[in-house]
């Protein structure tokens, strides 16, 4: 599943498009795709892992890649797309994602406050969401989307290991300081993620995730399917300590 950086990416590469006039809107979206003709783009913007692409009359069209989209700029795949834009000057192509139509004002259906990649990102805000969830695990927190917009596993599990908290870690058992680093790591590591992206070494700077071995100590990283996201966690038993209430 793409994360917050990737689809900052997404919107820089599609950024050519911001004031171009839609003249093809095709693909299976069970959309109104002729409401989309002959609409200029105003901006493309991104929101956690969704894309938005701005229209007029308050309508915006929002992607999301799920687990398996991915989308083509001025070129096409085999398969037929789940959206493709065409303009005067190159066409946008998606596939394997989800496509809505948006009604309203942009920044009134999103607090961008949430976004891990926003210049609006507020930590306080983060860390008081946080603390009106103390039951919840740390591996289910970072990646609620209402919390932390743009995080996905792959932070998830290489900020753990950093910030040395245990996924099975309940949030209301981690001391202030511990808090305050995982928020501020969420944030540092993602831009981190961005710029290993963009120079395309993001996998040589994976610590844990999809790795055998912790890094620190030498020996086999721990391997499951954690928490009520379910997803893959790869983590130390030695360096990453498990906080609990108690």
């Amino acid at each position: 599943m793409p994360e917050g950086p990737s689809i900052v990416i997404l919107r820089e590469e599609a950024a050519k498009f911001a004031g171009r006039t839609i003249q093809r809107a095709v693909g299976n979206a069970k959309i109104d795709l002729p409401r989309l003709l002959g609409r200029e783009v105003r901006s493309l913007r991104s929101f956690g892992k969704q894309f938005l692409i701005e229209l007029p009359d308050r309508l915006a069209v929002r992607i999301h890649l799920l687990m398996f989209g991915s989308y083509r700029i001025d070129e096409r795949r085999d398969t037929p797309p789940r959206l493709s834009l065409g303009f005067d000057d190159g066409e946008l192509n998606f596939y394997n994602c989800s496509v809505r139509l948006l009604e309203g004002d942009l920044d009134v259906l999103y607090d961008w406050r949430a976004d891990i990649m926003s210049a609006s990102w507020d930590p306080v805000l983060a860390r008081a969401k946080l603390r009106a969830m103390p039951q919840t695990l740390a591996c289910d927190a970072l990646l609620d989307q209402n919390v932390f917009a743009g995080v996905g596993n792959i932070i998830k599990n290489e900020v753990l290991y950093r910030t040395r908290i245990h996924p099975l870690s309940v949030v209301g058992g981690l001391p202030p300081r511990k808090l305050r680093e995982l928020v501020e790591q969420a944030r540092v590591y993602s831009f981190e993620f961005l710029a290993w992206k963009r120079a395309h070494v993001l996998r040589q700077h994976w610590l844990v995730h999809n790795r055998g071995r912790c890094p620190r100590h030498d020996i086999p990283l721990h391997r499951a399917y954690l928490g009520k996201t379910n997803r893959r966690s790869f983590y130390c038993e030695r360096c990453q300590k498990r906080y609990t209430r108690d």
